[in-house]
């Protein structure tokens, strides 16, 4: 069973001034905290419309001896973001997020090492961002279908969505929330355009939504599309989609991405999916090659992405077993 705090947490950065200049007041985290008792510690970022409690966080797995902290990025709606804070800029960077966790794991849980950080998607990115950053700090690192650098082919993939949401009606050119508005329809469209990208054409054709409890397609778009959205802030998850188009690592010391790359300390295992269609494993293949200390594991799947997000019970177990593997081999 796992233990865990009984709520989520918020910690108060005070002022806080990000990438791009803006300084302001009353800025927070948000985490929580499972097997609070557990001597080794990890910590996992929240992933792209990623929430603190639906994030897959191993703690009755490969975890299960380390206290767990999964923190909310920035724009998710729980840590401050557009929604929650007057001024919160459109311009947040990965750096912005990892400068406010490191005071909170080092500041106010006075953590003197991590000894793994997990990141799915977005916060695998970020957790690439926290290697190059505080090099030192950072013991493991395992890398979920994410990658260092955001491809061309992701990035463009990600102006559909974009697209779609900032061109509906009812978004009405980011004023939707002055007009008492929330923008369903651009939610909406920006689900529809997202969808197909998730799994992969085999998931589709072999209707593994039948797994999730959908007997048609029409009802696993419905709830993917529109169900999922109906909390989600359009300007958060603009926030967020900007931040992960511009992701670099080689920006985090002024160096090429080359020797950012060089100069990750910290054994990584970079865990991506066959079928992702936008973290291609390929990347990963290459990412291994330029990193002192790395491991590769493709994730044999057709739930694409979602793969590493936890979908299904039969991935979850083979991530477990490799996570768990892994850390075996630092102790």
């Amino acid at each position: 069973m796992i233990m865990a705090s009984e709520q989520m947490e918020f910690f108060d950065l005070g002022t806080f001034t990000f990438q791009d200049g803006t300084s302001l007041p009353n800025v927070r985290l948000a985490y929580r905290v499972f097997n609070p008792t557990a001597s080794k510690l990890a910590v996992i970022p929240t992933c792209f419309r990623g929430r603190i409690n639906s994030t897959l966080n191993f703690a009755d797995g490969a975890l299960a001896d380390h206290r767990v902290v999964v923190v909310a990025l920035f724009g998710n709606g729980e840590s401050s973001s557009p929604s929650n804070t007057l001024g919160f800029p459109q311009a947040i960077d990965y750096r912005d997020c990892v400068r406010a966790q490191y005071k909170l794991m080092v500041e106010h849980l006075q953590a003197l090492a991590i000894d793994v950080m997990v990141g799915f998607s977005m916060g695998g990115q970020c957790t690439y961002h926290w290697t190059v950053m505080y090099p030192d700090l950072i013991r493991n690192a395992v890398i979920i279908c994410s990658s260092a650098r955001t491809s061309r082919h992701n990035y463009q993939f990600l102006e559909g969505p974009k697209a779609a949401l900032e061109n509906s009606l009812d978004y009405m050119d980011g004023a939707y929330r002055a007009h008492g508005v929330k923008p369903r329809r651009g939610l909406r469209a920006f689900g529809k355009a997202y969808s197909a990208w998730l799994t992969s054409a085999s998931w589709f054709e072999e209707r593994r939504f039948q797994e999730l409890g959908h007997a048609t397609l029409q009802e696993w778009d419905d709830e993917v599309t529109m169900q999922r959205y109906e909390d989600w802030d359009a300007e958060d998850l603009l926030a967020m989609l900007r931040m992960w188009q511009k992701s670099d690592i080689g920006v985090c010391k002024d160096d090429t991405f080359e020797d950012a790359m060089a100069s990750i300390k910290a054994r990584v295992l970079l865990m991506p999916c066959r079928t992702d269609q936008y973290f291609h494993w390929q990347v990963s293949e290459k990412e291994g090659q330029m990193l002192a200390d790395a491991q590769l594991q493709v994730i044999p799947s057709v739930w694409g992405h979602l793969a590493g997000a936890g979908a299904n019970t039969k991935d979850v177990d083979w991530m477990n077993g490799v996570i768990g593997g892994f850390l075996e081999a630092t102790d």
